[in-house]
C-alpha cells in the first residue's frame, strides 16, 4: 500500500512544528506542578518571542487500519509570519508557504498542490508559530500523566480544537518544564491515525536563506489547484 496524503491532511499533518531540544527525552527532575492553562501560557511566551526557527525532523506516520509506519526525515524552516519549509531528505517531498501560497510537492507522483493559505484549512496548531493565534483560544487543554507517557521531567499538554477539523481530533505537545520548548508533536485523528514528530539541532532566531520560502517543482509536474 502506498502511503500518500491528501492536500490539505497532508498541509494539517505538517503544522506542527516543535521548538525541539536536543533530543526528546526530558530532564529526569521533577517538574512543578502546573495547570493546562499555566503550561499553555509558558509555551505561548516562548513562541511569541521566536521570529525563526531551523532543526532537523523525524515523523513517524502511523495507519491504525493497516497498523503500519511511515518514517520520513528533513530538514524544516519557519519565518514569522507565514511561512514554513519542509524538505524531506527521504522522498524528496517538499511543503513550503511563502505567507501567501501554500505547496505541497509530490515526488512520487510528480504533482503539486497550491492553494492561497487563505483559503486552505488554516490549522490553530500553526497560527501560533508563524505569528498569530494563541493557544487557549484555539485548543480545549488537558495535562496528560507525562510520566505513564514516558516524558518524565516535561509536560505532555493534549489540545482539542475548539473549531472541528476533519484533518486531527487531538494534538499532544510534549513540553520541556525547564525551557518551555515543545519536543515532540503527535496529532490523531477520527480513525486513530497518528503522525508524530521529533525535532533535533534547533536553531532559533537565524534568519534563513532567502530563498528558502521559494519553490518552483521540476519540469514536467502536474500542478493542481482548486
Amino acid at each position: 500500500m502506498k502511503l500518500t496524503f491528501a492536500p490539505v491532511a497532508l498541509f494539517l499533518a505538517l503544522a506542527t512544528p516543535a521548538f525541539a531540544g536536543s533530543d526528546v527525552a526530558a530532564d529526569p527532575a521533577t517538574p512543578a506542578q502546573l495547570s493546562a492553562d499555566d503550561v499553555a501560557d509558558r509555551v505561548q511566551a516562548f513562541y511569541d518571542k521566536t521570529l525563526t526557527f531551523q532543526a532537523d525532523f523525524v515523523q513517524h506516520y502511523t495507519i491504525k487500519a493497516y497498523n503500519r509506519t511511515k518514517d520520513s526525515q528533513g530538514k524544516v524552516a519557519f519565518q514569522k509570519p507565514g511561512k514554513m519549509s519542509w524538505r524531506y531528505t527521504t522522498n524528496g517531498n517538499r511543503v513550503v508557504a511563502d505567507g501567501k501560497i501554500l505547496k505541497v510537492y509530490e515526488e512520487e507522483n510528480k504533482q503539486m498542490y497550491e492553494q492561497p493559505m487563505d483559503q486552505s484549512q488554516y490549522p490553530a496548531a500553526l497560527a501560533f508559530l508563524i505569528g498569530g493565534g494563541n493557544i487557549k483560544k484555539s485548543f480545549n487543554l488537558h495535562l496528560l500523566d507525562a510520566q505513564r507517557l514516558g516524558f518524565s521531567g516535561g509536560y505532555v499538554l493534549m489540545g482539542e480544537p475548539r473549531e472541528p477539523t476533519p484533518a486531527y481530533q487531538k494534538i499532544l505537545l510534549y513540553v520541556d518544564a525547564k525551557t518551555s520548548q515543545v519536543r515532540r508533536v503527535m496529532l490523531m485523528d477520527a480513525q486513530g491515525n497518528r503522525n508524530g514528530f521529533d525535532f533535533t539541532n534547533p536553531v532559533v532566531n537565524k534568519k534563513p536563506s532567502s530563498d528558502e520560502f521559494a519553490f518552483s517543482p521540476p519540469k514536467g509536474t502536474k500542478v493542481i489547484r482548486p
